[in-house]
């Protein structure tokens, strides 16, 4: 399996939203989980109010799907009470991995 695409989502949390956003966040495990064309998920912490979703697909059909999946449209649900401003989504392409 190489992995040749990928996601990065930069979160910023609203004041005092940190916590409710990383419990949003360890849900959407299950739903990445599901999803075949994703092959790793990852979601981290980087300070007490920003988050990053960090994604990796075989292909750009995987990446596609994950952008019309149900991660995106939770998202887009919940994201006014939890989220600062849009998150910050790239489109990368994955150069090397181990």
């Amino acid at each position: 399996m190489t992995v040749k695409y990928g996601l990065l989502a930069t979160l910023e949390a609203k004041p005092g939203k940190g916590p409710q956003l990383a419990a949003f966040l360890q849900q959407g495990r299950e739903l990445a989980a599901a999803e075949e064309g994703t092959v790793t998920w990852y979601a981290a912490k980087i300070s007490d109010t920003t988050y990053v979703i960090f994604d990796t697909f075989e292909d750009e059909a995987g990446r596609d799907a994950h952008l019309g999946g149900q991660i995106p449209a939770a998202l887009g649900q919940h994201g006014p009470e939890l989220l600062a401003a849009d998150p910050d989504i790239k489109l990368i392409d994955v150069i090397a991995v181990k």
